[in-house]
């Protein structure tokens, strides 16, 4: 089994791949979603996730891990638990991500994003300007999901556990299958 069908099977196993219609974090529409916090309820899966997607940024020097709240937050800790590094997470104050609870980035510390999915990298871009704010450097983002059909490029590399894209669309351009459907406002 490749790590791509792994990655799959432990999201159909807890759920976390859904259908349906929704409006993501970015405004749009999709008949899909990923709500990662169910298979973060399993650590065991959480853990496997984060083995995974080790081999694919252990090579870059990192001093801390950061992920947003809430999405990155069990894997982002994972992460950061298999890295032997410090955890710290940003989390919104009027939707904007801000670092809080005395979580401070030192000049020069070198900090890895994780983040659960993305459609258009906003709270990742974030989460960047945070580091750069606080004069620390960003060296990579590690991802469960892309679902930005590679559209989203960040200042650093990226990588996903899995690229999974599904049609996405403005209010106004919605196929006659998903207007059908009640929306869901899932939360990011």
């Amino acid at each position: 089994m490749s790590h791509e069908e792994e990655v799959r099977k432990l999201f159909e196993e807890s759920g976390a791949l859904t259908r349906g219609h929704f409006i993501l974090r970015s405004g749009l529409h999709s008949g899909h979603y990923f709500q990662c916090a169910l298979v973060g309820q399993y650590l065991e899966k959480i853990t496997r996730l984060a083995e995974l997607l080790l081999p694919q940024i252990v090579s870059y020097k990192v001093d801390t891990v950061i992920a947003p709240a809430m999405g990155g937050l069990v894997f982002g800790q994972e992460v950061a638990r298999q890295l032997g590094k410090r955890y710290i997470f940003a989390e919104k104050v009027n939707d904007r991500l801000e670092l809080r609870r005395g979580f401070k980035i030192a000049r020069g510390e070198r900090v890895l994003v994780i983040e659960d999915v993305i459609t258009r990298g906003g709270r990742v871009d974030e989460i960047l300007a945070i580091i750069q704010a606080h004069g620390g450097i960003p060296v990579a983002v590690g991802l469960m999901v892309d679902r930005s059909e590679g559209k989203v490029q960040f200042t650093v590399p990226h990588f996903a556990l899995m690229c999974m894209s599904f049609p996405t669309y403005p209010a106004d351009q919605l196929p006659a299958e998903l207007s059908a459907i009640a929306v869901t406002k899932p939360g990011s």
